[in-house]
């Protein structure tokens, strides 16, 4: 057996056998040490170079982009090889990477995503010609001011940057006709793609495919992604006193204030302390526990009693290896021939941990945010210990068995794993309670 036949197959072998378990211990009183990730931050120090890309010009169906790129996997010979940019995989990459050692990556990778907007109107779901007709969840302004804070970047470069975050979030996310048919009901957006399908919108959430919306993702409007949006509208208001006009800062506050006045009253279930997707079509609230519902705490937009009653909910999610991206899965899931849904119990998912840990630090929750954490980089670490590798996505309830498979095959590698493992690590290994 050749050396390629061996490593396919030890990749192959990954996915069909439980662990053995090692020393590892999933006790919350024990911590991680910067001893117990050294080889495993080790290992996605050198994997960055092996997921960097440069394509200046257009290849059949790759777009070209200025600077070099991230994609989020690499494996040889399966098929399946990345080659493109991803829209929000990278904004949870670079989280991993927020310092002076790759400044010129990060800054190159937002540069990229500027440039797609510039050319296209929108920035795709990726940068191949074929996927154009959607977008993935918008997260520009905050990878702004990422990068801003970050680098050091001068008020000049955040207002040339900011103007086009305005374009994109008024032609792409507030459009209301065709290509950009997404403000559909009081001031609110839904996931989309130009060909109106429900599958394509539920690709543009990212969440693909998940129990949040029935397979009628074009009837939903989503708490992520409205979240998000209040997220840009601070933002805005945020970019407008730095420069100095208090009047365009007042006015994108105000225009704040609207959306989670609309989200509270359609998304907010205070029984349940909640929040849930819209089913404007039927104007009811969907009937999936998601961590999506942590979205509007992460955007700062809940107020105390509900950032309370939010954390109280976690544990619905919580289990022995981290957070649940559902409550769990309707029994229609089990039906022979039903689509394949991984962002659903029981599988957990870097970016939504990342986001609900922020969530928590954002409104005080520091002991919570410690706890959540810890537990990711542990079901992170004992993979890694057992198989040198990083998944895509885990099982959080039984950490360790092969996370749920979806409709394309089970990944390692893994972007934007390795950056949220390496980010949670200098946030809570490297800083000791």
């Amino acid at each position: 057996m050749s050396k390629l036949q061996k490593a396919t197959s030890k990749a192959k072998n990954i996915f069909s056998h439980a662990l053995v378990p090692l020393s590892l211990s999933f006790r919350p009183d024990i911590e991680l040490k910067p001893e117990d990730v050294k080889d495993a931050r080790e290992y996605i120090a050198k994997y960055w170079s092996k997921v960097e890309r440069f394509h200046p010009k257009d290849d059949e169906s790759l777009l070209g982009l200025p600077k070099p790129y991230l994609v989020p996997s690499y494996r040889l010979k399966t098929g399946f090889d990345y080659n493109e940019l991803y829209y929000w995989d990278s904004y949870f990459m670079v989280q991993g990477m927020l310092d002076m050692d790759h400044k010129e990556l990060v800054s190159g990778i937002l540069e990229n995503l500027l440039s797609l907007y510039n050319r296209f109107g929108i920035i795709p779901n990726a940068s191949r010609t074929y996927l154009t007709g959607r977008s993935q969840p918008p997260l520009l302004t905050t990878f702004i001011f990422d990068v801003y804070q970050s680098f050091g970047k001068d008020d000049a470069w955040l207002k040339s940057v900011i103007k086009i975050a305005e374009q994109e979030y008024a032609t792409v996310w507030m459009g209301i006709k065709k290509p950009n048919e997404r403000q559909v009901y009081r001031g609110l957006s839904r996931y989309y793609d130009i060909n109106y399908l429900h599958d394509l919108a539920e690709a543009e959430s990212g969440w693909d495919m998940t129990t949040r919306f029935d397979r009628r993702a074009l009837n939903y409007l989503p708490v992520d992604l409205n979240a998000l949006l209040y997220k840009y509208e601070t933002d805005f208001a945020r970019a407008a006193r730095i420069f100095g006009n208090k009047k365009e800062a007042a006015k994108w506050d105000d225009v704040a204030k609207v959306r989670k006045e609309n989200m509270d009253k359609l998304m907010w279930d205070r029984i349940k302390g909640l929040y849930f997707d819209y089913n404007f079509v039927k104007q009811k609230r969907g009937v999936t526990s998601s961590l999506a519902a942590f979205y509007p705490m992460w955007a700062g937009m809940v107020d105390d009693k509900q950032a309370a009653a939010l954390t109280k909910s976690l544990r619905r999610f919580e289990h022995k290896g981290g957070l649940a991206t559902t409550d769990a899965l309707p029994l229609g899931q089990f039906v022979l021939g039903s689509v394949p849904t991984q962002w659903a119990y029981p599988n957990g998912w870097a970016p939504l941990h990342f986001m609900v840990v922020k969530a928590l630090e954002r409104y005080g929750y520091h002991k919570d945010a410690r706890r959540i954490a810890m537990k990711w980089l542990k079901t992170n670490l004992q993979w890694f210990n057992n198989d040198q590798v990083f998944l895509e996505k885990y099982n959080v309830v039984a950490p360790e068995k092969p996370p749920v498979k979806g409709l394309y095959p089970s990944q390692t590698g893994f972007g934007w794993t390795n950056a949220v493992f390496e980010r949670l690590c200098r946030d809570y290994v490297d800083r000791p309670e």
